[in-house]
């Protein structure tokens, strides 16, 4: 989030950087750096790393959350199951009953007695050869429903561990929330104690000093998905950063990646980690439209490469959707999906 502001050269915006180092040199010497810069910097500088532990929080929440909602799935696939499970078993229960009654009814004399005062021997024995068979069914009916029983149980065993991984799932998902909340609130407070030239000026590089809409070149997306991603992308542009959010009003910087790869049918995973190996691994300077770039060496910041040395993003708060140099950003691993 924070760090982008502080440039690493990549070669994409070396020129830039050797400008602004011109310049600085120009100003010291001239003797123009106002006697308040020092704190004023260090402000701006704990302002950066409040964003970048904001979002690192944040990547924290989403994976908390995209685990609590897979468990909610897990535990609700379970349920039904069980559920199913339970009514065959009462089916079960019910069937054996009846053949239990039935067999009750047709054994209570004595088989050998039975057969004797029967006026019909024949049909007595092809009845008791019936009855043989009927107690096989019963049988093999009562072993179902033993291993119905068995597997019930251990589903509804499963089933509630799922439900306590769930409570701990969501009891994470409330802690980062708590943390990112506490960062955003400090970093706000930071930014509101500077005048409003410093705020001005912290406004104007933490856009990278450029205006207008960059020169992306005639490098052309590897597939139709990227290009399809790329244009989601683009049409993002100016949306407002809300952390946690994957669009279409508002993002996260993971999200802005999930709901744009959406919008061509590429389900990509919800943290900027899991981008990061979301497909195959590319030089940095082998980018082409449509790949993904994660910052920093836990991946906790991600962009889209749009070509010409620059990504599209969702900074942090109170900077919307836009445009930056590739080299924002230390530690840019580049994944083609």
């Amino acid at each position: 989030m924070g760090s982008h502001r502080r440039l690493a050269s990549t070669g994409f915006d070396r020129g830039a950087g050797a400008a602004l180092c011109v310049m600085s040199a120009a100003a010291t010497a001239l003797g123009v750096v106002p006697a308040s810069a020092e704190p004023q910097d260090d402000t701006r500088a704990k302002v950066d790393r409040l964003y970048e532990e904001a979002e690192k929080a944040t990547e924290a929440y989403n994976r908390a959350d995209e685990r609590a909602d897979k468990l909610r799935k897990q535990v609700t696939d379970a349920q039904d199951r069980i559920a199913r499970q339970q009514e065959d078993i009462n089916s079960k229960r019910d069937a054996l009953g009846s053949l239990a009654g039935a067999q009750y009814r047709s054994g209570g004399l004595d088989p050998s007695l039975a057969l004797l005062l029967s006026n019909d021997p024949a049909d007595y024995l092809d009845k008791a050869a019936r009855i043989a068979r009927l107690s096989a069914h019963q049988t093999g009916e009562l072993k179902d429903l033993q291993d119905a029983m068995r597997q019930l149980a251990q589903e509804r065993s499963e089933a509630t561990g799922k439900l306590v991984d769930l409570e701990k799932s969501r009891k994470a998902v409330a802690a980062h929330k708590r943390t990112v909340e506490r960062k955003l609130t400090q970093a706000r407070r930071l930014l509101n104690s500077l005048t409003a030239a410093d705020r001005a000026a912290y406004d104007r590089a933490s856009r990278s000093g450029r205006a207008g809409m960059p020169d992306f070149g005639s490098l052309v997306a590897p597939s139709g998905r990227a290009a399809a991603a790329v244009a989601a992308a683009h049409s993002a542009l100016g949306r407002p950063y809300v952390w946690g959010a994957n669009g279409p009003s508002g993002f996260d910087c993971s999200g802005l990646i999930q709901w744009s790869y959406a919008q061509a049918g590429v389900a990509m995973p919800r943290t900027s980690q899991g981008q990061r190996y979301a497909g195959r691994q590319v030089p940095l300077s082998e980018a082409q439209p449509g790949d993904v770039v994660t910052y920093r060496g836990d991946a906790s910041h991600v962009g889209m490469y749009v070509g010409n040395g620059q990504v599209i993003h969702a900074p942090y708060p109170g900077a919307p959707v836009r445009y930056d140099p590739v080299g924002m950003m230390p530690g840019a691993t580049v994944t083609r999906v």
